[in-house]
């Protein structure tokens, strides 16, 4: 259906291809993803509401405008149709017709107030590149303007590598005066975007960075004391919210495990046993869960286990999926309420984004 969809959308909208990147494996998935999110928010009036600002909000970055949505829902209600084979109606297709121009109206008005305060993109300069070994690079770059963002949150980065695609990465550290930002890349197997940044990327090379996203910051109003959990670059959001942690001022402990399969890959160890010898709130473990050495050993999740407890703590996670979902279970586990477990999304964040709780509502009188 999705095939179909953008063939028929190019053929008739040639002008709109240029907002898509050649290829278009990814791009399918993700619209898929977002009809099938919408259609399980249809009854759920204010995540839907929340989930479509968002899609309006991130399709600035992109360079849709109000005169592309009609030419979409043409296109995505003539894919519906055929795929949907008998059970299409006129009914079905009224409904659809109606929600697709909903949709639209809130995207299209999120996009609108978005663009009030802040542009689509910034342009950056690449003024360092260090590379740190094991695949991985530290990437400073220079927005064109004033870069917003809390620390904890990911921006979204398009190299011209490949351009149109787009990869989500963490700023390593809290605001700085002069407006520079420093991500940690890991070159992925095959990764379009990731690759480029830590092989071929140089000072003085220009990306592009969409706005700021994610919830995975700090509430200054808690007095909970913190367990961070970290796993491979995964270090970058985490070091951001100690900084903004020690910044605050907040007179609450921390504690840090950092986790890998073996001693040398300990990315960004260093760093934190730095930061906690100048805090006595800090505490920083390692765990290294595939050779011996002196210390902790196994999995992130099974050291967890072993300290705590965890129940009166807000939890922030940071790293591969595997580890992420299962430090969860763990904390869960412990008793730390899923409210208080805080991790980014793994793949699309704008398509995996943490719903609100849903309003329990009272049954009307009789």
């Amino acid at each position: 259906m999705t095939v179909y969809f953008y063939a028929i959308l190019f053929t008739r909208h040639p002008e709109v291809r240029g907002l898509f990147p050649d290829n278009l494996d990814a791009q399918r998935d993700r619209l898929l993803r977002g009809l099938l999110r919408i259609v399980d928010l249809v009854d759920d009036t204010e995540n839907l509401i929340r989930f479509c600002g968002r899609l309006g909000r991130d399709h600035r970055k992109f360079g849709a405008l109000d005169g592309h949505y009609p030419a979409v829902g043409e296109c995505l209600l003539a894919a519906l149709a055929r795929y949907a084979g008998p059970a299409w109606s006129p009914e079905l297709a009224a409904a659809w017709t109606h929600a697709y121009g909903v949709i639209a109206q809130v995207m299209m008005h999120a996009a609108g107030e978005d663009a009030r305060t802040r542009p689509a993109v910034w342009n950056a300069k690449i003024v360092h590149h260090v590379y740190r070994g094991h695949g991985i690079a530290e990437i400073t770059v220079l927005p064109d303007a004033l870069y917003p963002y809390t620390a904890g949150q990911y921006a979204s980065v398009e190299t011209p590598w490949q351009p149109k695609a787009w990869r989500y990465y963490s700023p390593a550290h809290v605001p700085r005066p002069d407006n520079t930002l420093t991500f940690h890349v890991r070159a992925v197997a095959h990764g379009q975007v990731s690759q480029g940044l830590v092989y071929s990327a140089r000072p003085g090379d220009m990306v592009r960075l969409g706005p700021a996203q994610g919830d995975m910051t700090l509430d200054p109003r808690s007095d909970r004391d913190l367990v961070c959990v970290a796993g491979g670059t995964g270090m970058a959001p985490i070091k951001a919210l100690v900084e903004d942690a020690a910044r605050l001022g907040i007179e609450r402990y921390v504690d840090v495990f950092v986790g890998a399969r073996t001693a040398e890959e300990l990315y960004g160890l260093d760093d934190m046993l730095r930061m906690s010898q100048g805090h006595h709130w800090l505490s920083v473990r390692a765990a290294v869960s595939h050779e011996p050495i002196a210390g902790l050993q196994g999995t992130l999740p099974q050291v967890l286990n072993e300290f705590g407890p965890w129940n009166w703590h807000d939890a922030f996670l940071s790293g591969p999926a595997d580890m992420v979902t299962q430090a969860s279970a763990t904390l869960a586990r412990q008793g730390i309420p899923p409210e208080r477990i805080r991790f980014d999304p793994f793949d699309v964040p704008v398509l995996e984004a943490a719903l609100l709780p849903r309003q329990l509502r009272e049954p009307p009188e009789d």
